[in-house]
């Protein structure tokens, strides 16, 4: 819902495709900047701590969201400067919180179908978060979409305070930040089996992921919307999401996982093309499902990989390093996108990014030739 209606808010405010890419660019990319820091973090401290630390953290930066909103004259620079705060929480949030699977799951064989189970809740909020958040920013304002989020944050809390974790041990850290995040790169340099993967995800997230930016653009001028036609594409898309998690939790555990991430970005591809000219909404719409569906796979996959290959002592950082590749150069695609959707148009920006995520996959299919299966 804070997403959505950050968007739209700054959107219906300035009417400029760049902007979108900016408001991107300052959710995300302060997660690729302080990601090493995060790694770290998660691999020499209690991360059920951390987790709950970063909670907190989230649920302050969406109730001064709120406050500034309902309490002031807010300017578009304001709004990007808490999503800049929610950035950097996020960069210690998501190792910690991602690595902590491991220490739920007891047998590690149920750890991919637990990833993915783990996905679809995300996913289902994706599917109706946005439409709801359509209808409030159209009723009451993005406001009440602020506080609504913030306030969720309790039951997300409370849940943490539920669950019971391994107790933690300590370990004696002598080495500096710096190095130890040097080691988790020289780790993923050594590891092709995951190193290939991130870098085919640092593509993916560059050149393909960044077309959800330009959505308002299609809502308000394509299809002569308001912000509920916005909310229903983002929950289209949602809704492609939730049935590709509950698809990989089905795959059997001798599944070639690498197979369905090329195939998968094909689909997604040739998805993003046919929904770049798409002028008949419930037709867009399906469109923005198929590519939901499509897109689900590349993080999820992608995470499953990394979750069963890297060591435990490795994990967070490695994921820290994969987060980087997701979260900082989705939102440089996001300007990029941006800058170049205002010079040839938005459907045909959305229609090179379908055509780069096909050459990504015909690139990458030699290379990611070699069998994972779910067991890893």
């Amino acid at each position: 819902m804070q997403r959505t209606a950050v968007y739209w808010l700054i959107y219906t405010q300035t009417h400029s495709t760049f902007m979108l890419g900016l408001a991107a660019f300052a959710s995300q990319f302060p997660s690729f900047l302080f990601s090493p820091w995060g790694g770290v973090v998660s691999d020499r401290y209690n991360r059920y701590r951390v987790t709950i630390i970063t909670q907190i953290a989230s649920m302050i930066q969406a109730l001064l969201l709120a406050a500034l909103v309902y309490f002031t004259h807010y300017t578009v620079w304001e709004i990007l400067t808490l999503s800049v705060l929610l950035g950097i929480i996020n960069a210690f949030d998501m190792p910690a919180r991602q690595s902590m699977l491991n220490e739920m799951v007891k047998k590690k064989e149920d750890l991919p179908n637990a990833i993915a189970l783990n996905s679809s809740m995300g996913k289902f909020a994706w599917l109706i978060g946005p439409a709801i958040s359509g209808i409030v920013l159209e009723k009451m304002g993005a406001g009440t979409c602020f506080l609504i989020n913030g306030l969720s944050y309790m039951a997300v809390i409370t849940s943490l305070l539920f669950i019971k974790f391994p107790p933690f041990i300590p370990h004696p850290h002598s080495k500096k930040v710096l190095k130890e995040f040097k080691e988790g790169y020289v780790y993923l340099k050594n590891t092709p089996s995951i190193g290939k993967v991130v870098l085919f995800i640092a593509s993916v997230s560059l050149l393909v992921l960044p077309f959800r930016t330009l959505l308002p653009v299609y809502a308000k001028v394509i299809f002569k919307g308001n912000a509920s036609t916005f909310g229903y594409l983002n929950s289209f898309i949602g809704l492609g999401a939730l049935i590709g998690a509950f698809f990989l939790a089905s795959l059997k555990t001798d599944t070639n996982l690498k197979k369905i991430l090329v195939i998968n970005l094909l689909i997604f591809g040739v998805a993003l093309g046919l929904f770049s000219h798409m002028t008949n909404l419930p037709l867009a719409l399906f469109f923005a499902m198929l590519a939901g569906f499509a897109m689900m796979s590349q993080t999820t996959i992608a995470n499953t990989i990394i979750q069963t290959d890297a060591s435990a002592e490795m994990r967070g950082r490695v994921i820290s390093l994969f987060l980087m590749a997701f979260f900082g150069l989705e939102p440089l695609g996001g300007l990029l996108v941006g800058t170049i959707s205002h010079y040839i148009g938005t459907p045909n920006a959305i229609l090179g990014q379908g055509i780069a995520a096909v050459i990504i996959a015909v690139v990458f299919m030699p290379s990611l030739k070699k069998t994972v299966s779910k067991k890893g």
